[in-house]
């Protein structure tokens, strides 16, 4: 498994695969569950999507100004947050003294406020059956988060999470941090920009910043669909002030303006050495998914760079290790480096 040969073919294999097939904007790695005993479930209402579970990790000094926000990735799950299945990163966050919030669910929801419920063609979500298939084709018209309901996520993010946060725990409502990867870094980017005076900070690792250039769209909707059966076109029409609201690259004037300090990263679409330490079958498929969907990141955040820099922003740290998949591999790593920046610019 340490060959350059071996790499180099199964990275051209993945790319011819599955670039032309749209594949493109998920956000999760393979999974194996890891409940946190140290962290506990705080549930809060949303007016519009009903009872919403976070699983919030005290920080160990006790305090309660130092707040940061965890989003997760397009495979978003019900029960937990990927960064508590996947990582350590919230014992590490803990240890730095700084609080963790993890919201969990929002499968495809891009953490925004969508147009409408779910459905494709009129027909309601929930006409079909309610069982996960693992093929969102067969999910189009199963019942599921956001098709019965309309999402609404920044709202509830930015409005009841943050005020129960502040009345039930007493935690700091303003100057928290947010980062997330994949879809969770464009609305950890989307949150703060619009909510400057709750994030202070905001992290975004293999982000999809650039959502308004040619093909994006389709791949999204191709992913959507892939990723539990969701429509693009509900979530915001096209190319519409809806649409625009939610792309880095056009409100990225509003972060400079907001001096948000800003962490923005995306792997080179190789491996790196510990994707490889695993088994035979493990690595190929880690490879074959990871490899062409980091890549796509890393030319989305590359043309959000260009802008910035464009735009003479100086409130941006960039990270492009020389190694990093779309895998949580890369995303542990990549939190470990952003928390000292992080934890200087919160609270």
């Amino acid at each position: 498994m340490r060959g350059s040969g071996f790499k180099r073919v199964v990275l051209g294999v993945a790319a011819s695969l599955l670039l032309p097939l749209g594949v493109a904007v998920t956000g999760s790695g393979t999974a194996t569950a890891a409940f946190d005993p140290s962290g506990f479930d705080f549930w809060v209402d949303s007016p519009v999507m009903g009872p919403i579970k976070s699983r919030i990790f005290r920080a160990a000094d006790g305090n309660t100004n130092r707040v940061v926000y965890a989003l997760d990735g397009q495979r978003a799950g019900e029960n937990l947050s990927g960064w508590e299945i996947d990582t350590n990163v919230a014992q590490v966050l803990t240890s730095w003294n700084i609080n963790v919030v993890m919201p969990v669910g929002g499968m495809s929801s891009f953490y925004a406020d969508w147009n409408a419920p779910s459905s494709f063609f009129g027909v309601p979500g929930g006409a079909g059956s309610s069982a996960q298939t693992g093929s969102g084709v067969t999910e189009v018209l199963s019942a599921g988060p956001g098709k019965s309901y309309r999402y609404d996520w920044e709202t509830f993010l930015s409005n009841q999470l943050r005020w129960a946060l502040r009345d039930r725990l007493g935690f700091n409502p303003n100057r928290n941090g947010i980062f997330g990867l994949s879809m969770g870094g464009s609305g950890a980017l989307t949150l703060a920009a619009y909510h400057p005076d709750q994030f202070s900070y905001a992290g975004s690792f293999s982000g999809y910043l650039n959502i308004s250039a040619p093909s994006m769209r389709e791949l999204i909707r191709v992913a959507m669909i892939d990723a539990g059966g969701y429509n693009v076109d509900s979530m915001a029409p096209p190319w519409g002030p809806q649409w625009l609201h939610m792309d880095p690259f056009v409100f990225a004037p509003t972060l400079i303006a907001n001096n948000t300090r800003l962490w923005i990263a995306a792997g080179s679409g190789t491996p790196m050495q510990q994707d490889l330490d695993i088994p035979l079958g493990a690595a190929a498929d880690r490879l074959i998914r990871g490899g062409p969907l980091e890549t796509l990141a890393l030319a989305n955040t590359r043309a959000f760079q260009a802008q910035m820099n464009f735009l003479g922003a100086q409130n941006v740290v960039w990270s492009f290790p020389p190694a990093g998949l779309h895998a949580w591999t890369n995303w542990q790593d990549e939190a470990y480096r952003m928390i000292p920046d992080m934890s200087a610019n919160i609270g």
